[in-house]
């Protein structure tokens, strides 16, 4: 089936970066949050993006229009009725996931696709809440979605292959590179990165370093482009709590136990930039 018309679920910081980079792909876009507010300031999001890239000459103000138009920004979950295929990418909550995949399973044709932008959540366990799950599949980007090239295509037990290279192949036209990964939780990127941030976490728990002399080992002793606390920060604490707890509960192995500090951030709503306190100010 060809493909569009492509539906985002969610219009934070992975969904609205997902729905840029596949409207400048040429796909038009039914970019879907649950509140006007949250769809609007993601639609504003890839504006501000695109309008640097105009500044930059990267991109002309033609180009700019063009791929705006292509973005339809809904709050009505019905809208997806009309998308070739479809990626979910809401908060890393189970229920709230669990849910949206029911209802897209109702609203959404047979032949559909739907994928999932999960961190690390067993895509088995989503695709079991569908009557489709041949037609389940993790898509998991990196962050930020314009910038970083890898994409993980991620199978289910009864994921097809037809489902599987058509995710793949959509991950090229996007102009990123798909990297297979099995069906264990957190994958192959968050079940390598996130217990390094949560060690991260755990130096400054047990005063080894302040936040800067952690971070800085890491950048200057490792040559990463930013330390795992400005890492963290970027990501969302929450999330990284999310994925971690996924992570514990999934292997139960003491090595993916939550650091302590970590919960304590989330718990007093210090989750990063995107609410300008996290290990850093903002």
């Amino acid at each position: 089936m060809e493909i569009k018309t492509f539906g985002v679920i969610g219009a934070g910081q992975m969904g609205g970066g997902i729905a840029q980079v596949a409207a400048m792909s040429g796909l038009d876009i039914i970019m879907h949050d649950i509140k006007d507010e949250f769809v609007q300031k993601g639609f504003n999001t890839i504006a501000g993006l695109l309008a640097k890239n105009v500044e930059k000459g990267k991109m002309s103000v033609k180009e700019r229009d063009t791929v705006l138009g292509r973005i339809r920004p809904v709050t009505d979950l019905s809208a997806m009725s009309e998308a070739d295929y479809v990626v979910e990418a809401a908060s890393e909550v189970e229920p709230i996931k669990f849910e949206i995949f029911q209802k897209l399973d109702k609203i959404c044709r047979p032949e559909v696709i739907l994928a999932t932008n999960t961190s690390s959540i067993p895509i088995g366990r989503i695709a079991a809440k569908t009557k489709r799950p041949e037609q389940v599949i993790g898509m998991h980007f990196m962050n930020p979605v314009p910038v970083m090239k890898l994409v993980e295509i991620i199978p289910g037990l009864a994921t097809s292959d037809a489902t599987y290279q058509t995710t793949g192949d959509l991950a090229v036209k996007f102009g990123k590179t798909p990297v297979k990964a099995n069906d264990y939780p957190g994958f192959i990127a968050n079940r390598i990165l996130m217990p390094m941030i949560n060690e991260a976490v755990y130096a400054l728990y047990h005063g080894v370093g302040t936040v800067e002399d952690i971070d800085a080992v890491m950048r200057l002793g490792m040559n990463h482009p930013m330390g795992p606390l400005t890492l963290a920060d970027l990501i969302g604490l929450d999330t990284c709590l999310a994925i971690m707890e996924t992570l514990y509960a999934g292997f139960s192995d003491s090595k993916y136990r939550p650091c302590p500090l970590l919960r304590r951030y989330v718990e007093a709503g210090w989750l990063g930039r995107k609410v300008g306190r996290g290990f850093y100010p903002y």
